[in-house]
Protein backbone atom coordinates (compact mmCIF):
# COMPACT_ATOMS: atom_id res chain seq x y z
CA UNK A 1 0.00 0.00 0.00
CA UNK A 2 1.23 3.62 -0.76
CA UNK A 3 1.97 5.07 2.56
CA UNK A 4 0.51 8.40 2.13
CA UNK A 5 -2.74 6.76 0.97
CA UNK A 6 -3.41 4.54 4.33
CA UNK A 7 -6.93 4.59 5.69
CA UNK A 8 -5.62 6.91 8.38
CA UNK A 9 -4.00 8.99 6.51
CA UNK A 10 -6.86 9.06 3.83
CA UNK A 11 -8.80 10.33 7.23
CA UNK A 12 -6.26 13.28 7.80
CA UNK A 13 -6.84 14.46 4.39
CA UNK A 14 -10.63 14.62 4.78
CA UNK A 15 -10.14 16.35 8.20
CA UNK A 16 -8.01 19.22 6.46
CA UNK A 17 -9.86 19.78 4.04
CA UNK A 18 -13.12 20.43 5.91
CA UNK A 19 -11.17 22.42 8.20
CA UNK A 20 -9.57 24.69 5.33
CA UNK A 21 -13.05 25.17 3.41
CA UNK A 22 -14.75 25.84 6.96
CA UNK A 23 -12.09 28.19 9.09
CA UNK A 24 -9.30 29.43 6.11
CA UNK A 25 -11.02 29.71 2.57
CA UNK A 26 -14.06 32.44 3.59
CA UNK A 27 -11.08 34.56 5.56
CA UNK A 28 -7.91 34.03 3.71
CA UNK A 29 -8.20 36.91 1.03
CA UNK A 30 -8.86 39.44 3.93
CA UNK A 31 -5.79 37.40 5.58
CA UNK A 32 -3.48 38.28 2.68
CA UNK A 33 -4.75 42.13 2.47
CA UNK A 34 -3.94 42.28 6.15
CA UNK A 35 -0.86 41.04 6.33
CA UNK A 36 -1.27 38.81 9.06
CA UNK A 37 -3.56 35.66 10.70
CA UNK A 38 -5.40 35.87 13.82
CA UNK A 39 -3.87 34.08 16.52
CA UNK A 40 -7.22 32.14 16.98
CA UNK A 41 -6.71 30.51 14.21
CA UNK A 42 -4.13 28.62 16.34
CA UNK A 43 -6.54 27.83 18.28
CA UNK A 44 -8.75 26.43 16.34
CA UNK A 45 -6.67 23.98 14.07
CA UNK A 46 -5.13 22.88 18.08
CA UNK A 47 -8.65 22.01 18.31
CA UNK A 48 -9.14 19.95 15.41
CA UNK A 49 -6.14 18.14 15.97
CA UNK A 50 -4.42 19.45 13.26
CA UNK A 51 -2.06 21.99 14.73
CA UNK A 52 0.62 19.53 16.41
CA UNK A 53 0.61 16.55 13.82
CA UNK A 54 3.91 15.20 13.47
CA UNK A 55 5.17 16.29 17.02
CA UNK A 56 5.30 12.93 19.98
CA UNK A 57 2.30 12.32 22.15
CA UNK A 58 4.76 12.95 25.55
CA UNK A 59 5.22 16.67 24.35
CA UNK A 60 1.93 17.76 24.01
CA UNK A 61 1.58 16.47 19.99
CA UNK A 62 -1.06 14.47 17.97
CA UNK A 63 1.77 12.05 17.28
CA UNK A 64 2.16 11.08 13.71
CA UNK A 65 5.42 11.34 11.53
CA UNK A 66 6.93 13.21 8.46
CA UNK A 67 4.65 11.36 6.33
CA UNK A 68 1.77 13.01 8.13
CA UNK A 69 3.03 16.16 8.18
CA UNK A 70 3.31 16.36 4.28
CA UNK A 71 -0.31 15.13 4.29
CA UNK A 72 -1.12 17.70 5.77
CA UNK A 73 0.88 20.19 3.64
CA UNK A 74 -0.62 19.15 0.76
CA UNK A 75 -4.36 18.97 1.91
CA UNK A 76 -4.28 22.25 3.02
CA UNK A 77 -3.26 23.70 0.30
CA UNK A 78 -5.53 21.56 -2.27
CA UNK A 79 -8.13 22.78 -0.28
CA UNK A 80 -7.56 26.18 -1.14
CA UNK A 81 -4.93 27.35 1.42
CA UNK A 82 -1.85 29.21 0.69
CA UNK A 83 1.77 28.73 0.84
CA UNK A 84 1.93 31.69 3.12
CA UNK A 85 -1.25 30.61 5.47
CA UNK A 86 0.75 27.77 5.99
CA UNK A 87 4.15 29.34 6.76
CA UNK A 88 2.27 31.71 9.81
CA UNK A 89 -0.03 28.65 10.96
CA UNK A 90 2.26 25.87 11.11
CA UNK A 91 5.83 28.32 11.93
CA UNK A 92 6.15 26.21 14.96
CA UNK A 93 7.82 23.70 12.81
CA UNK A 94 11.42 25.82 12.36
CA UNK A 95 10.59 27.03 16.33
CA UNK A 96 10.21 24.33 18.41
CA UNK A 97 11.87 21.03 16.94
CA UNK A 98 15.15 22.23 18.32
CA UNK A 99 13.36 22.46 21.85
CA UNK A 100 12.17 18.99 21.58
CA UNK A 101 15.54 17.76 20.40
CA UNK A 102 17.61 19.04 23.56
CA UNK A 103 14.88 17.48 25.86
CA UNK A 104 14.78 19.59 28.43
CA UNK A 105 11.31 19.68 30.39
CA UNK A 106 10.81 22.79 31.98
CA UNK A 107 11.43 24.31 27.85
CA UNK A 108 8.83 21.90 26.75
CA UNK A 109 6.35 22.72 29.04
CA UNK A 110 7.07 26.36 29.47
CA UNK A 111 7.10 26.48 25.11
CA UNK A 112 6.37 23.56 23.02
CA UNK A 113 3.10 22.22 25.08
CA UNK A 114 1.25 26.06 24.95
CA UNK A 115 2.39 26.04 21.06
CA UNK A 116 0.94 23.00 20.49
CA UNK A 117 -1.92 24.00 22.10
CA UNK A 118 -2.74 27.37 20.08
CA UNK A 119 -1.87 29.16 22.80
CA UNK A 120 1.34 30.75 21.78
CA UNK A 121 2.91 31.20 18.68
CA UNK A 122 6.90 30.96 18.23
CA UNK A 123 9.28 31.47 15.45
CA UNK A 124 12.84 31.20 14.86
CA UNK A 125 15.32 33.82 14.04
CA UNK A 126 18.90 32.65 12.36
CA UNK A 127 19.23 35.58 8.94
CA UNK A 128 20.77 38.98 9.91
CA UNK A 129 20.83 41.74 7.74
CA UNK A 130 24.35 41.63 6.85
CA UNK A 131 24.66 38.28 6.73
CA UNK A 132 22.28 36.32 5.35
CA UNK A 133 21.66 32.55 6.31
CA UNK A 134 24.86 31.53 6.47
CA UNK A 135 24.74 29.90 10.37
CA UNK A 136 28.57 29.90 11.14
CA UNK A 137 29.07 34.10 10.37
CA UNK A 138 26.25 34.88 12.22
CA UNK A 139 26.97 38.13 14.71
CA UNK A 140 24.24 38.29 16.63
CA UNK A 141 26.02 38.03 20.23
CA UNK A 142 25.27 36.75 23.78
CA UNK A 143 27.29 37.49 26.65
CA UNK A 144 27.06 35.73 30.02
CA UNK A 145 26.02 37.67 32.81
CA UNK A 146 25.46 35.65 35.92
CA UNK A 147 22.20 33.94 35.40
CA UNK A 148 21.07 35.40 32.27
CA UNK A 149 22.97 37.01 28.43
CA UNK A 150 22.81 39.59 27.76
CA UNK A 151 21.79 39.87 23.58
CA UNK A 152 23.03 42.43 20.94
CA UNK A 153 22.28 42.51 17.09
CA UNK A 154 19.69 42.05 14.67
CA UNK A 155 17.82 39.35 12.97
CA UNK A 156 15.58 40.13 9.79
CA UNK A 157 13.14 37.90 7.53
CA UNK A 158 11.87 36.49 10.73
CA UNK A 159 8.44 34.06 9.76
CA UNK A 160 5.75 35.34 12.35
CA UNK A 161 8.28 37.42 14.03
CA UNK A 162 5.63 40.47 14.39
CA UNK A 163 2.52 37.73 16.45
CA UNK A 164 5.56 35.66 18.11
CA UNK A 165 5.40 35.08 21.80
CA UNK A 166 8.83 33.88 21.47
CA UNK A 167 11.74 33.37 19.19
CA UNK A 168 13.94 30.66 19.27
CA UNK A 169 17.66 32.58 17.95
CA UNK A 170 20.67 31.60 16.89
CA UNK A 171 23.24 33.84 18.90
CA UNK A 172 27.37 33.63 19.17
CA UNK A 173 27.83 32.82 22.47
CA UNK A 174 31.72 31.51 21.51
CA UNK A 175 34.63 32.85 19.48
CA UNK A 176 34.04 34.81 16.40
CA UNK A 177 35.06 33.21 13.15
CA UNK A 178 38.07 34.33 11.34
CA UNK A 179 39.89 33.28 8.11
CA UNK A 180 37.71 31.39 5.53
CA UNK A 181 34.08 31.66 5.64
CA UNK A 182 33.79 28.34 6.84
CA UNK A 183 36.00 28.28 9.94
CA UNK A 184 35.35 25.75 12.94
CA UNK A 185 35.66 28.56 15.42
CA UNK A 186 32.39 30.11 13.89
CA UNK A 187 30.24 26.66 13.72
CA UNK A 188 31.55 25.91 17.72
CA UNK A 189 30.46 29.11 18.46
CA UNK A 190 26.69 28.98 18.24
CA UNK A 191 24.21 28.90 20.48
CA UNK A 192 20.65 29.00 20.85
CA UNK A 193 18.21 30.88 23.09
CA UNK A 194 14.51 31.22 23.86
CA UNK A 195 14.14 35.02 23.96
CA UNK A 196 10.48 36.21 25.03
CA UNK A 197 8.40 39.01 23.26
CA UNK A 198 8.14 40.78 26.55
CA UNK A 199 12.20 40.53 27.14
CA UNK A 200 13.33 44.21 27.57
CA UNK A 201 15.87 45.00 24.51
CA UNK A 202 14.10 43.36 22.12
CA UNK A 203 12.21 45.09 19.78
CA UNK A 204 10.41 44.35 16.43
CA UNK A 205 11.93 47.00 14.46
CA UNK A 206 9.95 46.83 11.33
CA UNK A 207 7.10 44.55 10.02
CA UNK A 208 8.29 43.96 6.35
CA UNK A 209 6.27 43.46 3.29
CA UNK A 210 6.78 41.46 0.66
CA UNK A 211 5.43 40.23 -2.58
CA UNK A 212 4.22 36.45 -1.54
CA UNK A 213 3.46 35.00 1.62
CA UNK A 214 1.87 38.06 2.39
CA UNK A 215 -0.91 37.21 5.05
CA UNK A 216 2.75 35.31 7.16
CA UNK A 217 4.04 37.99 9.07
CA UNK A 218 7.91 39.02 8.37
CA UNK A 219 9.94 41.12 10.89
CA UNK A 220 12.72 42.57 11.50
CA UNK A 221 14.38 41.79 15.15
CA UNK A 222 16.79 44.23 17.08
CA UNK A 223 18.51 43.14 20.75
CA UNK A 224 19.68 45.97 22.60
CA UNK A 225 21.02 44.36 25.76
CA UNK A 226 18.23 41.98 25.80
CA UNK A 227 18.62 40.18 29.32
CA UNK A 228 17.87 36.53 28.73
CA UNK A 229 17.45 33.87 31.77
CA UNK A 230 20.52 31.24 31.16
CA UNK A 231 17.54 28.94 31.74
CA UNK A 232 16.47 29.54 28.41
CA UNK A 233 19.81 27.65 26.67
CA UNK A 234 18.49 25.09 24.11
CA UNK A 235 21.09 22.37 24.80
CA UNK A 236 24.74 22.76 25.20
CA UNK A 237 26.42 26.06 24.92
CA UNK A 238 28.30 26.24 21.95
CA UNK A 239 26.16 23.25 20.71
CA UNK A 240 23.24 25.19 18.31
CA UNK A 241 25.01 24.81 15.41
CA UNK A 242 24.33 20.85 14.74
CA UNK A 243 20.49 21.55 16.70
CA UNK A 244 20.32 24.36 13.26
CA UNK A 245 22.07 21.76 10.62
CA UNK A 246 19.82 19.35 11.74
CA UNK A 247 16.08 20.42 11.87
CA UNK A 248 17.21 22.23 8.61
CA UNK A 249 16.69 19.37 6.52
CA UNK A 250 12.98 19.38 7.82
CA UNK A 251 12.48 23.01 6.59
CA UNK A 252 13.92 21.83 3.07
CA UNK A 253 11.83 19.06 2.83
CA UNK A 254 8.82 21.14 4.28
CA UNK A 255 9.46 23.77 1.69
CA UNK A 256 9.64 21.47 -1.16
CA UNK A 257 6.37 20.13 -0.43
CA UNK A 258 5.30 23.60 -0.46
CA UNK A 259 6.36 23.74 -3.76
CA UNK A 260 4.99 20.67 -5.19
CA UNK A 261 1.80 21.31 -3.43
CA UNK A 262 1.21 25.16 -5.03
CA UNK A 263 1.85 23.33 -8.68
CA UNK A 264 -0.47 20.74 -8.45
CA UNK A 265 -3.03 23.49 -6.99
CA UNK A 266 -2.23 25.54 -10.20
CA UNK A 267 -2.49 22.85 -12.40
CA UNK A 268 -6.22 21.65 -10.91
CA UNK A 269 -7.14 25.17 -10.91
CA UNK A 270 -6.37 25.47 -14.60
CA UNK A 271 -8.12 22.22 -15.76
CA UNK A 272 -11.23 23.62 -13.80
CA UNK A 273 -10.66 26.70 -15.88
CA UNK A 274 -10.29 25.28 -19.59
CA UNK A 275 -13.13 23.54 -18.75
CA UNK A 276 -15.49 25.99 -18.01
CA UNK A 277 -13.72 28.50 -20.39
CA UNK A 278 -15.68 28.29 -23.96
CA UNK A 279 -14.49 29.83 -27.21
CA UNK A 280 -15.91 29.53 -30.62
CA UNK A 281 -18.49 26.84 -29.79
CA UNK A 282 -16.48 24.58 -27.38
CA UNK A 283 -14.45 24.57 -24.10
CA UNK A 284 -10.75 25.26 -24.06
CA UNK A 285 -10.24 21.94 -23.20
CA UNK A 286 -10.87 19.97 -26.33
CA UNK A 287 -8.25 22.45 -28.09
CA UNK A 288 -5.28 19.77 -28.72
CA UNK A 289 -2.62 22.25 -27.88
CA UNK A 290 -4.41 23.09 -24.98
CA UNK A 291 -4.94 19.53 -24.22
CA UNK A 292 -0.73 19.25 -24.79
CA UNK A 293 0.46 21.87 -22.65
CA UNK A 294 -1.82 20.15 -19.42
CA UNK A 295 0.17 16.96 -20.47
CA UNK A 296 3.23 18.88 -20.06
CA UNK A 297 2.38 20.70 -17.29
CA UNK A 298 1.20 17.12 -15.87
CA UNK A 299 4.77 15.87 -16.20
CA UNK A 300 6.21 18.22 -14.43
CA UNK A 301 4.40 18.18 -11.67
CA UNK A 302 4.67 14.54 -11.16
Amino acid sequence: MNPFDTPERCALRESCGRFVRREIVPHLDDWERDGEIPRSLHKAAAAAGLLAVGYPEEVGGSGGDGIDSTVVTESFIEAGASSGLLAALFTHAIALPHIVAAGAAELVDRFVRPTLAGEQIGSLAVTEPDGGSDVARLRCRAVRDGDHYLVNGAKTFITSGVRADFVTTAVRTGAAPSGTPRTPEGRRGISLLVIEKDTPGLTVSRKLDKMGWRCSDTAELAFDDARVPARNLVGAENGGFALLMRHFVGERLGLATHAHSIAARCLALTVEYVRARSTFGGPLIGRQVVQHRLVQMRQRVE
